[in-house]
């Protein structure tokens, strides 16, 4: 993606400015590790791995399904789950005969784990099965949550968890219900430079943070994908690649953002008929600083900076799989590049052997569910949407 030709964005904030509010009741938070036991939030995913070994070294792997082979499946989760210390890939559910013929070769995957989504809830008798992880568009991911909770295993959500804020409470209902836990596929929360600008940030190691600036962009290819149909994905890059942006912006503030503006560019190409081509927005925060951010299907950039009085941090690449690079100031901060999504699955795994609360659960992820409609809201009606959230739960590191 690096390379392609930057196009002038618009970023025609706050025009006709109206006060508006969203979200409701909503009970929304920034969440941290917390063990039933003891209620602790500091802590770290190093500590959760030397519980996990401690209280379980004796137990075999969970097994992990992926419903939905896809190129993040393929790519990256697949791959992932080679690393993984306490899960492992133990089935698969496609449409695609083919797909499963070539994914049962090269993993080992025995016929009785192989599904296709007619037969799905059968996964249900199934007891190499522990953990499901539903990597579908977007329109499909609240009926596979709810179907894999219904067949009484623990899921994993990618981003966005859903469409709808509803979706996702249907998603949360059918979990609890089931007794089992719910987290979306936030593999930044358990990367070292990410952890360390959520540290700086919110240890306001260098002073408090006047300002912020976050973006994530691509030029998208194909344009026949499904991210392209608003019915299947919602909308366009903010949906897709906007909510790191979002998230970015609260986990560097430890804050919810109290209101919204932004404008939106509406592509005039082929690839560009049913979701919008770029979108920017401003958040403002309880301590009165702002965010500018933006997201884009027709250029390329990826950032996340915090300005303090005297100190610049953040990270260039911000949100990449491959390796990000952070930075104070001139300094380039040191650490070492890991497996983002082996990561998470291994903090999943842990928290259902360890009884302990997921980081990144289905609350957070309706969370930024809301915030994506809300800025939406904001684009389409030029309005200041203000963010009324009746319960503001943000863990510090």
């Amino acid at each position: 993606m690096k390379g392609q030709k930057r196009r002038k964005f618009i970023t025609n904030l706050g025009k006709g400015i109206i006060g508006t509010t969203f979200l409701g009741n909503l009970a929304l938070g920034n969440y941290a590790c917390t063990s039933k036991n003891d209620g602790n939030t500091d802590q770290t995913p190093e500590d959760s791995a030397q519980i996990g070994q401690k209280n379980n070294s004796g137990n075999k792997k969970l097994g992990v399904a992926l419903v939905g082979l896809g190129s993040y499946s393929a790519g990256q989760l697949a791959p992932a789950l080679q690393q993984t210390k306490f899960c492992e890939l133990r089935g698969i559910v496609t449409g695609t005969p083919a797909k499963a013929k070539e994914w049962s070769g090269k993993y080992n995957i025995p016929e009785k784990n192989i599904y296709n989504y007619e037969n799905f809830d059968t996964i249900r008798d199934n007891e190499d099965i522990d953990i499901i992880y539903v990597v579908l568009p977007n329109s499909m991911h609240a009926e596979y949550v709810i179907r894999a909770a219904q067949a009484s295993k623990h899921v994993i959500c990618e981003k966005p968890m859903a469409i709808t804020v509803k979706e996702c409470q249907d998603m949360i209902d059918a979990c609890k219900k089931a007794g089992k836990k719910l987290s979306v596929g936030y593999r930044l929360h358990f990367e070292p430079f990410t952890q360390e600008i959520m540290r700086l940030g919110q240890k306001k190691i260098h002073g408090p943070i006047e300002r912020l600036e976050t973006a994530f962009g691509f030029e998208i290819g194909d344009p026949t994908q499904w991210r392209l149909k608003k019915k299947m994905a919602g909308g366009g890059p903010l949906m897709d690649v906007g909510i790191y942006a979002i998230q970015g912006s609260i986990y560097t503030l430890g804050e919810l953002p109290i209101s919204v503006t932004a404008s939106q560019l509406i592509g005039t190409g082929p690839k560009f008929k049913e979701v919008e081509e770029s979108i920017s927005w401003e958040f403002e925060f309880p301590s009165g600083i702002k965010c500018i951010s933006k997201s884009s299907y027709s250029e390329y950039y990826e950032y996340l900076k915090a300005f303090t009085k005297d100190t610049e941090f953040g990270l260039s690449p911000a949100y990449s799989y491959g390796g990000l690079k952070g930075y104070v100031n001139k300094e380039k901060l040191d650490f070492p590049a890991i497996n983002q999504q082996a990561a998470h699955m291994d903090a999943f795994t842990r928290c259902i052997l360890d009884d302990t609360d997921t980081t990144v659960p289905g609350e957070m992820g309706m969370r930024d569910v809301a915030l994506l409609q809300a800025i939406y809201q904001a684009a389409e009606t030029g309005k200041k949407i203000k963010l009324d959230l009746s319960s503001k739960i943000i863990d510090k590191v």
